[in-house]
């Protein structure tokens, strides 16, 4: 008997003792054999499709005539359909009878409905946000009051903004200007509203109020304030930037500088203290003074006949 007769033989003998160990459901037989089969094929399934995907997505991202946000949507739906015809062919194979496991699955398929009630919704409103673009990697964007992204606003009343890196199967993952990163669920981006700073045009105005003292020369340091924001290698000069007297305020006749930037996501108090900075330093040479809140008190001296 040669080597591969003794193999076939030793094969079969061990199909035969694996499919002898099992045990009845009704009408049903599980077997060892059959759990064993089962493993294999779904495990080289798993594998034709994580292939399948790493070609697609090499594919995918060699076209330049598709954004980041076709991509991805792309992807997305080539896996569910990729995971769907797996799963499918994986049972033909496997030739499992459907009909036999009707009641069962039936239960099983409710329970996990309603178990994975949140996933299937975060999975659609991920795959609509990609859909109609509103929200694309890269987006500067505001969630809400800002609660989910760590807090309502920062210093200076800046929103607490946060930049989409990645869209998800479950989540949008955004990282904050304090490099904390948010897994925000899809759905909640379809049922809070959202301020998406990069929908249109990535430009963002910044509003810095400015107090100058009454007896200083007004007019002077609207200059400087200008001087100082046009200096500013990330101020953009068209819209330029502007000043305005507010209001005439009890110590001081406020001011509000106005100015656009075209990356949020390199900060907002950043630029906020650069610019404040060097009005601060103008403003000592030129000898303007910012007034600060103080308290008089004055004496006057009781009539002695009174």
């Amino acid at each position: 008997m040669s080597v591969e007769t003794g193999l076939r033989e030793g094969f079969a003998r061990t199909v035969t003792l694996m499919k002898d160990i099992g045990l009845d459901v009704g009408s049903y037989r599980l077997s060892l054999y059959g759990l064993f089969s089962a493993i294999v094929v779904a495990i080289l399934l798993w594998i034709a499709v994580k292939l399948t995907m790493r070609a697609l997505k090499w594919l995918l991202r060699r076209n330049s005539q598709i954004d980041e946000a076709q991509r991805l949507l792309a992807e997305k739906l080539i896996a569910i359909a990729l995971f769907t015809l797996a799963l499918l062919f994986g049972i033909d194979l496997l030739g499992i009878d459907l009909t036999a496991l009707a009641v069962f699955s039936g239960a099983a398929g409710l329970a996990i409905g309603f178990g994975l009630q949140k996933t299937v919704g975060n999975l659609i409103a991920g795959i609509i946000l990609l859909m109609d673009r509103s929200i694309k990697p890269g987006d500067v964007i505001v969630v809400g009051d800002g609660s989910s992204m760590g807090g309502t606003t920062g210093p200076g009343n800046i929103p607490n903004v946060g930049r989409v890196a990645k869209i998800g199967v479950r989540a949008v993952n955004v990282v904050t200007r304090d490099g904390k990163k948010h897994l925000i669920p899809n759905e909640l981006l379809m049922t809070q509203p959202v301020e998406n700073w990069s929908y249109s045009s990535r430009d963002v105005r910044v509003r810095l109020h400015i107090p100058v003292a009454y007896e200083c020369d007004l007019r002077a340091a609207q200059a400087i304030i200008i001087d100082v924001a046009k200096s500013n290698p990330r101020i953009l000069n068209e819209p330029e930037p502007a000043v305005w007297i507010t209001a005439f305020g009890e110590r001081a006749v406020e001011h509000e500088l106005r100015f656009w930037i075209s990356d949020p996501e390199s900060g907002l108090g950043n630029i906020q203290g650069e610019v404040f900075l060097g009005i601060w330093d103008r403003f000592n040479e030129a000898g303007i003074r910012i007034p600060y809140p103080r308290t008089e008190v004055r004496l006057v001296e009781r009539d002695a006949d009174a």
